[in-house]
């Protein structure tokens, strides 16, 4: 069988594809990272990238430097060619970026021609406290029978907050009232019944639950919760006490008539 030969323009050269290889493995440098908080204004400074990078700033424009992002993202940050910094272009709002991810990195790349070189750069967006918790309802309802024993439980929902770490909902407080204190166990809030109910003295109560996050200063929301008293079938039926008398009249002798008063 003839083997198929190329010309010689056409042949694979091994040398110069592992040539271009190494090209792009010393073109391809680490990453360099830098914190930025969400919300921050545009054109606030995120860090100066040369200083990283051991590059000297006065050749960033002669090599054409420019940010570019993985998969044509959107661009939140920019370079100053005259100084190196690294910009906000855009708003940054983590919640919207990473939801309640506990880390929210964003990569960009910083492009520089002749020769091409590249550094990856990983911008690490830090949660602010621009959220306050929040219930899905702004009043619950709860009926409970006057029966309930002392101790009984009423699950109520949770609070949620679009901030993350500590800057999420710590902790719960319930109003001070007379028959209600409140248990917090890890995801779980309940309504405790700590002196018992008597719909015949109050068939309504009225209570607030408050929830609030960890930031500085922190923020808070709140929810009003109704309990309606429902009647037990705790009470016997009772006549008022009252005199009897009875007394009768002879009409004729074939006839008895009696009256009864009370």
């Amino acid at each position: 069988m003839e083997k198929v030969r190329f010309p010689p323009s056409t042949r694979i050269s091994w040398t110069g594809i592992l040539a271009f290889f190494v090209f792009w493995i010393h073109s391809a440098n680490g990453d360099v990272s830098f914190s930025v908080p969400e919300e921050i204004k545009r054109g606030s400074i995120i860090g100066n990238i040369v200083k990283d990078i051991g590059l000297e700033t006065g050749k960033l424009a002669l090599r054409k430097a420019r940010i570019d992002t993985e998969a044509n993202a959107k661009r939140y940050c920019d370079i100053n060619l005259s100084t190196g910094d690294l910009i906000v272009s855009e708003r940054i709002d983590r919640e919207a970026l990473c939801g309640d991810k506990a880390s929210c990195v964003m990569k960009h790349e910083l492009v520089l021609e002749s020769p091409m070189e590249l550094h990856r750069i990983s911008l690490h967006v830090q949660d602010v406290n621009d959220n306050s918790p929040l219930f899905n309802e702004d009043l619950v309802k709860i009926e409970i029978r006057e029966s309930a024993v002392r101790g009984a439980r009423f699950l109520l929902e949770e609070a949620r907050d679009a901030d993350v770490g500590q800057n999420s909902v710590q902790r719960y407080s319930l109003r001070e009232n007379e028959h209600f204190k409140l248990s917090v166990d890890a995801n779980t809030v309940e309504l405790v019944l700590d002196k018992e109910l008597d719909r015949e003295n109050k068939e309504e109560i009225n209570l607030i639950l408050t929830a609030m996050d960890g930031g500085s200063p922190p923020k808070s929301g709140t929810v009003g919760i109704h309990v309606t008293v429902l009647d037990a079938n705790d009470n016997a039926p009772v006549f008022s006490p009252c005199p009897w008398s009875c007394c009768s009249h002879e009409v004729r002798p074939d006839t008895y008539r009696e009256n009864v008063k009370s």
